[in-house]
């Protein structure tokens, strides 16, 4: 994995835009109002997997994949993996 150090430390400038905000919470079916506080707690988390490629993070967790702009520490995006029948 590539310096994940340098998310987990900067996770309280992690933040995100309205329509971000509104688009993770609706890919995630999120019920709460703190999509960005939800998303710290997933990338904190221990099974998490964090890659980073190119200009962005991408943690893998519980079937979910939220992308992080690694320059700014923008949520970009989130959203459920298809499970696969192996």
């Amino acid at each position: 994995m590539d310096n994940n150090g340098a998310l987990l430390q900067n996770l309280d400038r992690l933040h995100t835009t309205a329509l971000g905000l509104e688009r993770i919470r609706r890919n995630l079916s999120l019920d709460t109002e703190d999509a960005v506080e939800w998303c710290r707690g997933k990338i904190r988390s221990p099974e998490a997997q964090i890659e980073r490629r190119g200009k962005n993070w991408y943690i893998c967790i519980e079937n979910c994949v939220i992308t992080v702009n690694a320059a700014s520490y923008t949520i970009i995006t989130a959203h459920r993996t298809k499970s696969r029948i192996e």
